[in-house]
């Protein structure tokens, strides 16, 4: 249990803090409501973009990272699907410097030509590494194309084509900042050896002048319709060393209460040496070189992905039968409970190892408060452990169906 306390300020910035004494450090989280599903179609990437440009510099701060630096901290940011999260840890009795460079760059970017054409570079080039140049690298591009054909979840994070940031001009960039970037669709979260008035004190001083943004916002996205067929896509590549097997999964979204069951699925399939993937299809009957199995846990309707590397001699389509047998086991035999009752105590001890860590619990109260508001993230233990093997096998015969599926498959070398 993570207790917290929260504040709005006047400009609609939401402050969390929970106090914790157990370390010298702070942690600082500002997440933003902000990720790829919100990028025009014609305009991908910009989030990730801004993952940089934060960086960038601000009206005070020229360089963001040297004054963190000489106050103890590091920092760091992520963007997903949905959301953009940046984030410092640092001695807390230096904490005012993390609160004054992030309420710096949210009052006033450095948004010119020399740093976007400064990131723009480092973006492009970080997507033709992990894109274009690396084995297996587009997997999102084509399992996005297709299992999406309309929400914007169709193109990944990094964008759909470099293109898109080729091409963004200061306008589309200011334009994107001053939509998305402002108190009112943010989260500010401090966690630490500090007092909760202390912290929201800070967090008046140094946030509560910056104007709250755009009102009357509410997010439409277009929702897309179930899927009634299975998709194949077969990628030729040189620069694929091995055969590789995708099969993908559209599953609730992350408040839908068959999203618990659905995760728990890929506990069952390849969480640890003991789990069925690994034990049957590695193991015993050596199909499989490697095997994983992970769900995309986004906001709104997202993937649970199977991937396999098939073992030398083994066909894709011998791989990909074996991943169905398995599947269909799970959907017409019952799951002993010891197996559940085994991954149910696997799950408990990694929640509260994690919230050891002050980083990970501020991280969690931003999330948590984007999508239901922070007390959910108290009760999600609960909803992980009421999980009963009639909840795994009904969630297995409503999702990993074949028409609600795609496989996407990497053959080594060129075309004939």
């Amino acid at each position: 249990m993570v207790q917290f306390k929260r504040e709005i300020l006047g400009n609609g910035l939401k402050v969390l803090v929970h106090e914790d004494y157990s370390t010298p450090l702070a942690a600082v989280n500002v997440a933003f409501d902000v990720g790829s599903r919100d990028e025009d179609p014609e305009k991908t990437g910009f989030a990730h973009l801004f993952e940089h440009l934060m960086f960038a510099g601000s009206k005070n701060v020229k360089d963001f990272d040297e004054p963190l630096q000489n106050a103890g901290g590091d920092n760091n940011a992520y963007t997903t699907n949905d959301y953009t999260t940046f984030y410092e840890s640092i001695p807390a009795q230096n904490i005012e410097t993390a609160l004054w460079l992030e309420s710096d760059r949210m009052l006033d970017l450095n948004i010119n030509k020399k740093s976007l054409e400064v990131q723009r570079r480092v973006v492009v080039e970080e997507f033709k590494e992990t894109c274009l140049n690396e084995p297996y690298g587009d997997m999102w591009h084509h399992l996005s194309e297709l299992m999406y054909q309309q929400h914007p979840y169709r193109w990944p994070v990094i964008g759909l084509v470099p293109e898109h940031i080729e091409r963004a001009t200061l306008d589309d960039v200011r334009a994107f900042y001053e939509r998305w970037y402002h108190p009112a669709n943010a989260v500010l979260s401090i966690c630490g050896p500090i007092k909760s008035d202390e912290a929201f004190r800070l967090a008046e001083k140094w946030f509560a002048d910056i104007p709250g943004g755009p009102g009357g916002f509410q997010r439409q996205l277009v929702q897309e319709p179930p899927q009634t067929e299975h998709r194949t896509k077969i990628v030729h590549s040189p620069q694929v060393p091995v055969p590789a097997v995708f099969i993908a999964f559209r599953m609730p979204g992350r408040l839908d209460p068959e999203f618990y069951p659905t995760d728990t699925i890929t506990d069952v399939l390849a969480e640890g040496r003991s789990a069925r993937l690994f034990r049957h299809l590695l193991k015993e009957k050596q199909i499989f070189s490697q095997i994983d199995a992970y769900v995309t846990a986004n906001t709104d309707p997202g993937l649970l992905v199977i991937e396999g590397r098939p073992s030398e001699g083994i066909s894709p389509e011998t791989a990909i039968d074996a991943i169905w047998a398995e599947l269909e086991t799970l959907k017409t035999e019952t799951l002993p409970l010891r197996e559940l009752d085994k991954i149910k105590h696997r799950f408990e001890s990694t929640i509260v190892f994690s919230e050891l860590s002050i980083m990970n619990k501020a991280q969690n109260l931003g999330l948590f408060e984007l999508l239901n508001g922070a007390e959910h993230m108290n009760n999600e233990v609960g909803l992980y452990m009421a999980i009963t093997p009639d909840d795994i096998q009904r969630a297995a015969r409503r999702f990993l169906t074949k028409e609600n599926s795609a496989t996407l498959i990497y053959l080594p070398g060129t075309r004939d």
